[in-house]
């Protein structure tokens, strides 16, 4: 029986917002056991930096408890370390002096800290740069660092946030590569860790156990054993299954729609007309883009085959495909995403008819975007300003950033379609001065 360091039991945890009370995890129960790797993996609004936070005890659950090594914890948990997406490192000190810090705060005396603080530079890879500051240094030299100062203090758990995602392809693969190897033969002080990621195939390459968060509020969707030898092939069938298997669950179809957030699961139902439904983040170009490669290769192809060819993540993925999907150009099935006749004709038409085809559908399937054209058709002025919709979604679910979001998206949607126009300088929607007829429709 290996030992239970972290056991996370029924968390939730909710915020405050200008729009109510938003739960962002809801009745998390995990447990990570010593000597693993647990990747925890989700889009965004998924809480998967919440739940890290939660078990660093850098914030406390709304409900439920989180214990290490049986302890409940009330307040920073002291078996864990964690590496920050954003390197967070002090710029007016030194390399050696930033990896220090975690040493100081323990109370380490000034010798015994510099002789460890240098062996983990040392063992990271930093040699040579100890009098460096983080302005001198490159993405992937400063993470490094921000590594270095993690394991000196030898956490029983390592927590990572991201910690590749502010890295280019190159410097994030060669940190993976080199985390793997270090893992591999022992040279860690470390034997359990915890990644949060939207990166799936990072998540298969580094970990023992995977964690599908769902969105809005995040749950535990699903749980993976990766079973492979390290360090693990890519190309190899039983990777690019895992990857697959992923894919399917993070677009799997839901029977209804459910209330989400608006980075969350975008599939609704054709009954859904309240401007709470949200709408993905996407441009109409991105949507464009991706109804046109899948009319080049046929009508259909594998989701995690088109997010290598544009080197997408999950948030730059599947909010596109959420977008194609809720507009019924395309349709994802199992692993697979597949063209919708209203798709092949898009994919074909020329601007003029692409725009009036995107028109017509956005009215029919964007509530934000036909809320819009409804109230400035019955608005005796025909204007709106953004303060004044930016006020109504607050009052739904959404903070003001979120809210903002929402407008923007509706905003490019509709200019796109011609069915309104944005004045910048005075924050006003208007009616078209040369409208479609292909707008009139639902309202």
């Amino acid at each position: 029986m290996t030992t239970t360091l972290i056991d996370v039991r029924d968390v939730t945890k909710s915020f405050a917002t200008d729009g109510g009370e938003k739960t962002v995890l809801s009745d998390i129960t995990l447990s990570i056991r010593e000597g693993e790797i647990v990747a925890l993996l989700g889009r965004s609004g998924s809480g998967k930096s919440t739940l890290l936070r939660c078990i660093a005890g850098l914030i406390s659950p709304t409900k439920g408890t989180v214990s290490f090594r049986g302890q409940v914890l009330n307040g920073a948990n002291p078996g864990t370390a964690l590496v920050f997406q954003s390197f967070a490192l002090l710029p007016w000190l030194t390399v050696l002096e930033n990896v220090e810090l975690g040493l100081e705060a323990k109370g380490i005396r000034p010798g015994v800290r510099r002789q460890r603080a240098l062996h983990a530079i040392d063992q990271i890879g930093l040699d040579g740069f100890e009098s460096a500051y983080p302005k001198e240094l490159s993405g992937g030299m400063r993470q490094r660092v921000g590594f270095a100062r993690a394991l000196v203090v030898e956490p029983d758990v390592l927590l990572m946030d991201e910690p590749f995602s502010a890295l280019d392809v190159l410097t994030s693969e060669n940190l993976r590569g080199e985390l793997v190897r270090m893992w591999g033969d022992g040279t860690l002080p470390t034997r359990t860790a915890l990644i949060v990621t939207h990166n799936i195939e990072e998540a298969i390459q580094l970990a023992d156990r995977v964690i599908v968060l769902d969105t809005n509020p995040g749950r535990i969707k699903a749980e993976l054993t990766v079973d492979l030898p390290q360090p693990r092939d890519r190309r190899a069938p039983a990777f690019e299954a895992l990857v697959d298997e992923v894919y399917g669950i993070l677009t799997g179809q839901q029977a209804a729609a459910r209330p989400a957030g608006p980075s969350g699961s975008y599939a609704v139902s054709a009954e859904a007309t309240g401007i709470e439904v949200p709408l993905p983040a996407v441009s109409t170009g991105e949507l464009g883009g991706l109804v046109e490669l899948l009319a080049e290769r046929g009508g259909t192809e594998g989701l995690a085959e088109i997010a290598d060819e544009l080197r997408y993540e999950i948030d730059d993925l599947l909010p596109v495909v959420d977008a194609a999907e809720l507009l019924k150009l395309a349709r994802p099935q199992g692993t697979e995403l597949r063209i919708t006749e209203q798709g092949r004709r898009y994919a074909a038409a020329d601007l003029l008819r692409a725009k009036e085809q995107f028109a017509t559908l956005a009215m029919e399937a964007a509530p934000l975007v036909r809320r819009i054209v409804h109230d400035l058709r019955h608005t005796p002025s025909g204007v709106l300003s953004i303060d004044d919709v930016v006020g109504q979604l607050r009052s739904t679910f959404y903070g003001t950033d979120d809210a903002r979001k929402q407008l923007d998206t509706a905003i490019e949607w509709g200019r796109f379609g011609e069915l309104f126009e944005f004045d910048a300088d005075t924050g006003r929607l208007l009616l078209p001065t040369h409208p479609h007829p292909e707008q009139g429709g639902a309202s």
